[in-house]
Parts: structure tokens; C-alpha cells; sequence
């Protein structure tokens, strides 16, 4: 398959990490910002092929993981309302305080695992008479296939639709990670399905800030040793720029299109990123001209607030501090089928990652 099948070439992907071998003269610390990379790294077995003075740290790039635990039991009080709740199915195994959504459903919760939110906003129409939320979750990548289910559900004059917002936006969370006193990242491989929605102009003003590399990168296995391969090119030489790897899919300025969606139906404010705390204009909120589909206020569960598992190092992996094995709960007493928290069960979780693919995890 083009731009697939040639991404995965073994031998072109063997050459970079000979150069990169040959090439690198000091130790490097590079943080992929997206779960999906991180996965991709630990997958093709690239954290156990590269020089040993390049360390990969894995970033908080899971939108999963960073959703807070009271957001699931906002989700869940829904539930228990007796509301429709639908969600991707990246969400519904994710521990909440007590339970997650899949064991609100199997005491009588009527979740509905779908694709697309406007599945979600077909369930609303076809339900007159039942009140329907989708769980709006994701980075700027699906922010505009849930703004559209709004304006959908408005042209459609549905009043029993509305959304359960937790959308976080990578380049605040980058500057919050660079701003923190145990940093100790080097460069960045930033996450390139993000970058196909939003551009990369923003990443131009943290590059000159903390003169930092950001490669724009892909995920597939020849996408990551190449983006590698261009951050340490800049690290070795001193320099420091946005560079994009992953061409084939990323302009500059993004899709103007969905960006021109999401400003429509969504504005930035500050959002808690769970295990992390609270990032200034860091995520999306709903404007006021559709505070009419916000799910928090038209049900009364704004006041839900909810502690953090005391034994879950969510915070220090999702911002690089730890890795997952350096968890003395991980694969003891926190399983994908008994998890402290999110990364061990999103698909894009780094514990997840790890417990998966153990033969990778003592790097």
C-alpha cells in the first residue's frame, strides 16, 4: 500500500539507525509527544536498536490517559441518569474513582460504543425522547468531527443532543513539560496526526523559547527512526527549528478547513490533564452560542470532583519523569485487566505499551 508498505521497509530503516550509530557523539534525550508513537517504537522493537546515547522519553500524546478521573465519573453519573452515553471504545475500560464504563454498563448503563459522533447525533434523532451525550475526548485530531456533530445536531433542531467535553491541545502541554523543574528533554518528535489537523506554526515560538528541536514525525517504523535521525542531525549541530518529517501528510498550515470548525463550535480555555493538574489554555471548551449542547452544565455534574489513585505514577510517566517499569505497581497489581490507571489500558497508554511488549521494557 503506498505510503504505507514503504514506511515499514526493514532495510531503510536498518541504514538510519547505522547512521545514527555512527553519527551520534553524546547522550540525547528526545521525547515523543503521541501514544501512537510511542507504541510504534516499543512495537517494532526501535527503543532496543538504538544507540545506546539516545534515550526516548515518552510524552503525555494519550488523550485517554489525560482525561481525569472525575471526567469518567461525570460519564458515568450520566449513565446513571438513565442519559444514552456514547463513546469510542478507547474510553469505556478506563478506571474511574470506583468503576469504569464498562462496568456501569453491565449494571444496566446504556453505552453505546460508536465510530463516529454523528452516529451519536442519528441516536438523538431517532430517540426523541431520550437525552443522548457523546464523550467528546481527543487531542485537536478529533476535535473537528466533534464540533461538526454539534452544528449537525443544531441544522437538525435537536434538543436531547448534547457532548461531554475533554479535548486537550498539545503545545501548552509541551511548554508546560519544558517549564518543569525535573526537564530534561533535549528535543521533541511531535505528533504528526495533530499536526495534519492544526499546522505547525505553533511550534515555531517554543522552538525559539526553549531552543529545542521539533521534528513534526509519523508512525510508522521508517517515520520515527527518521524523525530521530533529523533530531539528533540538530542537536549535533547546534541548531534548533521545526522540521517535518512527515510531509506527506502535514502542512504548515493545517487543514483550514476543520481549523475554521473547531473555532466555530469550540474556544480554548484552561483543562486539567489527569496525573498532571491543571495547564492554562490548554484544551477546548464550548463557546456560548452552543453552551446549549455542554453536557456538564445541562446536567448538573459540574460539582464532581474525585482524588487521584494515591498508588498511580500516571502524572510522572505521562510527563516523562518515569517510565512505566519504574512503577513498582506496573504488572503487579496494575494489569490492563486491573489497571491504577489509564496508560495500561489505552491502546495508546506507554504501560500499555510496555506490559504488551515486555521483551522491550527494561531500556
Amino acid at each position: 500500500m503506498k505510503y504505507l508498505s514503504e514506511y515499514r521497509n526493514i532495510e531503510a530503516t536498518k541504514r538510519i539507525l547505522d547512521n545514527l550509530e555512527k553519527s551520534v557523539t553524546r547522550p540525547w534525550n528526545i521525547m515523543e509527544i503521541c501514544g501512537g508513537q510511542t507504541h510504534g517504537l516499543v512495537r517494532n522493537g526501535i527503543l532496543e536498536l538504538l544507540p545506546d546515547k539516545i534515550r526516548m522519553i515518552h510524552g503525555p500524546g494519550c488523550p485517554v490517559c489525560v482525561t481525569p478521573l472525575h471526567l469518567i465519573d461525570k460519564a458515568i453519573a450520566l449513565l446513571e441518569q438513565g442519559i444514552i452515553l456514547c463513546s469510542f471504545g478507547d474510553m469505556i475500560r478506563v478506571p474511574g474513582s470506583k468503576q469504569s464504563l464498562l462496568e456501569a454498563k453491565s449494571k444496566g448503563g446504556d453505552l453505546r460504543i460508536l465510530y463516529s459522533p454523528l452516529e451519536a447525533v442519528n441516536i438523538a434523532k431517532n430517540n426523541p425522547d431520550k437525552e443522548v451525550v457523546f464523550f467528546a475526548v481527543g487531542f485537536e485530531t478529533t476535535a473537528p468531527a466533534n464540533a461538526l456533530s454539534v452544528l449537525h445536531a443544531e441544522k437538525e433542531g435537536l434538543k436531547n443532543y448534547s457532548i461531554l467535553v475533554s479535548h486537550v491541545l498539545v503545545p501548552p502541554a509541551m511548554e508546560a513539560i519544558l517549564d518543569d523543574e525535573y526537564c530534561n528533554i533535549d528535543a521533541f518528535l511531535g505528533a504528526g496526526h495533530v499536526c495534519a489537523i492544526m499546522g505547525y506554526k505553533e511550534y515555531h515560538p517554543l522552538v525559539q523559547k526553549y531552543k529545542i528541536p521539533i521534528i513534526i514525525t509519523g508512525f510508522e517504523p521508517l517515520d520515527l527512526v527518521q524523525g530521530i535521525q533529523l533530531a539528533v542531525n540538530q542537536l549535533e549541530s547546534g541548531v534548533h527549528k521545526v522540521e517535518n518529517q512527515y510531509s506527506r501528510v502535514v502542512k504548515e498550515e493545517g487543514n483550514l478547513n476543520a481549523i475554521q470548525i473547531i473555532k466555530q463550535v469550540f474556544e480554548v480555555g484552561d483543562r486539567e490533564w489527569r496525573g498532571i493538574g491543571m495547564i492554562p489554555k490548554s484544551g477546548y471548551r464550548l463557546t456560548k452560542n452552543y453552551m446549549a449542547y455542554d453536557a456538564e452544565s445541562k446536567f448538573g455534574i459540574e460539582g464532581i470532583k474525585v482524588s487521584e489513585h494515591p498508588n498511580c505514577m500516571a502524572g510522572e510517566v505521562l510527563k516523562g519523569i518515569k517510565k512505566p517499569v519504574n512503577c513498582p505497581e506496573f504488572g503487579t497489581t496494575c494489569t490492563p485487566a486491573n489497571p491504577l490507571g489509564a496508560p495500561m489500558v489505552s491502546s495508546e497508554g506507554a504501560c500499555s505499551a510496555y506490559y504488551n511488549f515486555s521483551e522491550y521494557s527494561m531500556r
